[in-house]
């Protein structure tokens, strides 16, 4: 009895245990699953990090940004990698023309480009090639021992074009002899007549440089930063010169670290002198061509765009003049010719 009594306690105490469960969910694997996994991780992480690069930012604000950039900046940015230079170069006609409106709005009008021959209506290519055109032209190209002739196969020679070529080829070559004038170096005179190589190479390293402005926006404003800090310099030198009574620009310290040609819209002296010989370098203070100052209306007024456009029209003229009179002479030597052969009534 007290064996059956302990067994029928046993299974009463059983009964009273609680159940447990210990089922288990089964772990799924699935590649496909991992792979989204993975990939919305990477995804997570790239919205958490901070920016390293201009171009782990939104692409207008990158703009935004490299357009308060100097141009020497933005040129070297691009040769960071290929990443920055296609960001570049993808819209460089924009950021330069950006860049140049705000910190060049003088010098960007004093110094425009010169229409290259392809974009010239070809019906206008042999007037303005013409043998007898270029002769004429001869007093704006001969006169020069620091400007390299413009290429009358590759440069517009209408009379704008080939003053605007002049004018940015000495913003070049007065940018390489500042570093002479700052120390009262004399810079090397080419006597008359002759061509010197060093000369020579001068010209070509400086016509390569406006060739490259011609073809790229961020070249051209380059350009401009050149010529604004050849211009710094250059009234700096003549400010310092206490023996100088002339009248210059006013220029302060903070006007000439700002990296802007702002202050060159006031008040100055002319600025349409042509340093036709580099013995003008050393009284040059602003070269500023293709601007004048507008008394009535108080403030400098430019040579428009236009003027190019303007000029091909007076080379129209001009052929057709030529044409014209070529034609009378064709008729003329006909007619002496018939007077010639017809026997005399006596």
């Amino acid at each position: 009895m007290r064996k059956g009594a302990r067994l029928e306690g046993n299974d009463e105490d059983e009964a009273l245990e609680p159940l447990v469960d210990t089922t288990e969910a089964l772990t799924l694997r699935s590649k496909r699953t991992e792979r989204a996994q993975r990939k919305q991780g990477r995804k997570t992480a790239r919205s958490r990090r901070q920016p390293t690069s201009i171009l782990d930012l939104p692409a207008e604000l990158a703009l935004h940004i490299v357009v308060l950039l100097r141009p020497s900046d933005v040129l070297r940015l691009a040769q960071v990698d290929r990443a920055h230079h296609a960001f570049i170069s993808a819209d460089e006609s924009g950021i330069a023309a950006a860049i140049s409106r705000w910190r060049y709005g003088c010098l960007r009008q004093c110094f425009r480009l010169p229409v290259q021959m392809q974009d010239v209506d070809e019906s206008m290519h042999a007037a303005l090639q013409h043998e007898e055109r270029q002769e004429l032209l001869a007093i704006h190209k001969k006169p020069y021992q620091h400007v390299q002739p413009p290429d009358a196969t590759r440069i517009c020679t209408c009379l704008t074009c080939v003053l605007r070529w002049s004018a940015l080829c000495i913003v070049v070559d007065f940018a390489h002899w500042q570093s002479h004038l700052d120390s009262g170096e004399p810079i090397p005179m080419v006597p008359r007549g002759e061509k010197p190589a060093w000369n020579e190479a001068r010209l070509v390293i400086n016509a390569d440089k406006v060739w490259r402005a011609m073809k790229r926006p961020l070249w051209q404003a380059r350009l401009l930063e050149t010529h604004l800090a050849s211009t710094v310099r250059s009234i700096r030198r003549h400010a310092a010169n206490r023996g100088n009574r002339r009248r210059r620009f006013a220029m302060t310290p903070a006007e000439a670290a700002s990296g802007t040609d702002a202050f060159l819209e006031s008040r100055g002296p002319p600025t349409l002198d042509i340093p036709f010989h580099r013995d003008a370098y050393y009284m040059l203070e602003a070269y500023l061509p293709n601007r004048s100052w507008n008394g009535d209306e108080d403030c400098w007024t430019y040579v428009p765009a236009e003027q190019h456009n303007l000029d091909l029209r007076y080379v129209t003229m001009w052929a057709e003049r030529r044409a014209a009179r070529e034609a009378q002479e064709a008729v003329e030597r006909e007619a002496d010719g018939l007077k010639e052969g017809v026997p005399s009534a006596t």
